[in-house]
């Protein structure tokens, strides 16, 4: 059985939407947060890195203030990834302590929670945070667990079968949030 290749179906968010997003999303955590003081973000990797970088300068933007950034890999505490072969580990970096400081996880897309669910389970690995908040730029809904984003970007219902995909500039050469559906199977043609 061939697998069909994903198409684009329909682009959401272009370079300004996602900027105007995480700004929304930066005054938002300090409002509820009442300050940077003892916030610290950790982007999941690939592109929630690169968003929490950009919540980051937002942060820093509004508040004057740099907040602690860190990047998280969670392949090693997957459970939906198949076992064959070994997966590749990229760097943990967190040049903070954890305890006593609130964590907020940011990643692009929120679907199933499993992401998240393993993103929980290697941050506690490396301490227990004062509190743990999620920011996601794009919630898809169709949740497998319960857990729900503290800050979204853009709340997007999709089908199962559609793809989600972020493109950030500087992984993807590009801002865009587009969705995509499998392309036609030719090898019944």
């Amino acid at each position: 059985m061939m697998i069909s290749p994903m198409k684009e179906k329909a682009q959401v968010m272009d370079a300004e939407a996602m900027r105007r997003a995480l700004v929304r999303m930066a005054h938002e955590l300090l409002e509820r947060n009442k300050s940077a003081d003892d916030l610290a973000l950790v982007g999941i990797r690939t592109r929630g890195v690169v968003l929490a970088q950009r919540l980051a300068k937002a942060v820093a933007d509004i508040e004057s203030v740099q907040v602690p950034l860190g990047t998280l890999d969670i392949t090693r505490y997957r459970d939906d990834r198949p076992q064959r072969g070994a997966p590749t580990v990229r760097p943990t970096a967190l040049p903070f302590d954890v305890a006593e400081k609130t964590i907020v996880l940011v990643d692009d897309v929120l679907y199933t929670g499993r992401t998240v669910r393993a993103a929980l389970d290697a941050l506690m690995d490396l301490g227990r945070p004062a509190g743990i908040q999620l920011a996601v730029l794009v919630d898809r809904g169709h949740r497998e667990l319960p857990i729900r984003p503290d800050y979204v970007g853009k709340n997007l219902p999709t089908s199962s079968r559609e793809h989600v995909a972020v493109r950030v500039q500087e992984l993807d050469g590009t801002d865009a949030v587009v969705i995509e559906e499998p392309g036609e199977d030719r090898t019944n043609a």
